[in-house]
């Protein structure tokens, strides 16, 4: 048996094997035929505008870089990293899919290159939820390996204007759940994204490439996905009212109302008023009207509501209001805010404490008269 000595002597005389310096990251393409991607040539300034805010020059399709990370967590500390990065943008016939995935750590910082080479070459960029999440988390990597990032595309980030448009609808407004109720689109065996970082350490422990070909998949079809949205989201802002569901032309209407459309906002609510949607498009017509100082018009609309008993006391409020302030009509606005107090009674729905006290100020202001 030998000694420790020998064992050790032994282990010693053995060769040590080197890791080869890594030259470079993983880099996968992938080419969907540009037909099958009904995006315009440009998009206006002024759609931009509307979904985003903002202000904006007319963007080119060939301008934009759709770009997509997979990480290994879900926060901006020193220790998250992107450790793929897919990015797509349109190439004469083709939407080009690039993925590039760092084999181990030391590879990052082509990765990071291989990005920023990217970032050069467009002028805007479009994401999901990237101005929070993926471009901060970059921004430190390119830090971290002291790198700088000089240019600051324009930014199309597309979760906020989906949550706008369907999170009435939706209510989750996940990529995903977006794929399947809007774009009709349906993963089979697709890899949950909070399973994605466990995947990764799982190859980075056996090198076992099979198991990142999910994470790839799933990837490039977040990239693929992202340009038919955008699509989607154009033509929606473009033509509000040509939408599918009322819930969404409702929300049309508040994005044209948020940015001063106010004839637009009223097009999508009238369109809209149907149904369970009735009270609210009406509510938010005498409102667009009430902004722009139409009064009469508003109150025109308020009492279209009170006849049909649509929207509960608040019409009542906002007539009690008018009268008082635009009609000095007092008599009037004590009637509407007595009906009010009586419907809150009723329905046990409103501030009962206001109602009185306006009842009770009306009161002082008509014995004076």
């Amino acid at each position: 048996m030998r000694s420790l000595r020998e064992k050790l002597q032994a282990t010693a005389r053995q060769p040590v094997v080197k890791k080869q310096a890594a030259v470079d990251c993983q880099v996968k393409e992938i080419r969907v035929p540009a037909e099958a991607f009904l995006l315009p040539e440009r998009i206006a300034a002024d759609n931009l505008y509307l979904m985003l805010g903002g202000q904006w020059q007319d963007v080119k399709k060939e301008n934009i870089l759709f770009l997509d990370t997979e990480t290994t967590g879900l926060s901006h500390g020193a220790g998250t990293v992107a450790f793929l990065v897919g990015v797509g943008y349109f190439e004469e016939e083709s939407f080009v899919v690039r993925q590039y995935l760092m084999r181990d750590y030391d590879e990052e910082i082509f990765l990071l290159q291989r990005v920023l080479a990217h970032l050069g070459e467009k002028d805007t960029l479009c994401t999901f939820n990237g101005a929070s999440f993926d471009m901060p988390l970059l921004d430190a990597r390119f830090t971290m390996q002291r790198m700088r990032n000089p240019y600051h595309l324009q930014h199309i980030d597309l979760l906020h204007v989906a949550r706008r448009v369907w999170k009435l609808r939706l209510k989750s407004c996940r990529l995903s759940r977006l794929e399947e109720r809007v774009l009709g689109i349906t993963r089979e065996d697709d890899l949950p994204g909070a399973l994605v970082p466990e995947r990764y350490f799982q190859y980075l422990k056996t090198k076992d490439e099979a198991l990142l070909a999910d994470i790839l998949e799933h990837n490039a079809q977040d990239i693929i996905s992202l340009a038919h949205l955008l699509h989607q989201l154009v033509v929606m802002h473009e033509s509000p009212c040509c939408a599918a569901q009322k819930e969404d032309v409702f929300s049309l209407g508040r994005v044209y109302e948020m940015r001063g459309r106010m004839e637009g906002a009223r097009m999508c609510y009238r369109a809209a008023d149907k149904g369970s949607l009735s009270a609210l498009a009406r509510a938010r017509i005498a409102e667009t009207y009430r902004r722009e100082g139409s009064t009469e018009q508003a109150a025109k609309v308020y009492e279209s509501m009170i006849r049909s008993g649509q929207g509960g006391i608040a019409p009542m409020v906002a007539m009690a209001k008018i009268c008082e302030h635009k009609r000095r009509d007092i008599p009037s606005a004590l009637e509407y805010t007595r009906k009010a107090i009586i419907l809150c009674a009723e329905k046990d729905g409103g501030d009962m404490a206001a109602l009185q006290k306006r009842f009770e100020r009306l009161m002082k202001k008509a014995r004076k008269e």
